[in-house]
């Protein structure tokens, strides 16, 4: 059953592009409305939807904040997003926004911090479904015991964004 936010996604003009990153290919996505989605590692394997339209002479904000992010010149991003969730999930990746560059937090910390504590399983599938992962910071997101852990585009992605950000190996979270 699709919602009328959705039938109102499925509508709208969705362009995209592939560029190239320090941590390999993206897929990136966005509406009049604002950035859609990034794919990376394993996300690729899946087509674009059919609506979508490939424009690789796109000059998208977001691909330039991209850039500067991989350039080591931008530690965080102000870019307008168009994306579709529950309120659960908006919560989830609003607190996402606010892991600074450079540390770690773990799925059980975003729980107390959306005043949800008990739910880190269900914070953990709400990271899961980020659908603009680098930009809302995913993968920041750690287990309880500093291992990383799940990555929609696969962890060697995810270890790789962090030590962009400085953070090398299993570190622990602060809180």
């Amino acid at each position: 059953m699709k919602t009328k936010n959705a039938e109102r996604k499925a509508a709208a003009s969705v362009h995209f592009t592939h560029v190239q990153s320090p941590v390999g290919r993206l897929r990136v996505a966005w509406s009049d409305r604002g950035l859609v989605r990034i794919d990376t590692g394993r996300q690729l394997e899946a087509p674009p939807p059919a609506h979508w339209v490939r424009d690789d002479e796109a000059q998208s904000p977001a691909l330039a904040q991209l850039r500067d992010y991989f350039a080591g010149e931008r530690r965080a991003f102000d870019l307008t997003l168009d994306l579709d969730g529950t309120d659960f999930q908006r919560r989830v990746w609003a607190a996402l926004a606010d892991i600074p560059y450079g540390e770690t937090a773990t799925y059980a910390q975003l729980a107390r911090r959306i005043g949800r504590p008990g739910s880190a399983r269900a914070v953990g599938a709400a990271v899961g479904s980020n659908p603009v992962s680098i930009v809302l910071p995913c993968h920041r997101v750690i287990g309880s015991d500093g291992t990383l852990t799940g990555y929609a585009g696969g962890l060697p992605v995810k270890k790789k964004l962090l030590a962009l950000e400085g953070v090398s190996g299993e570190t622990p979270a602060r809180s």
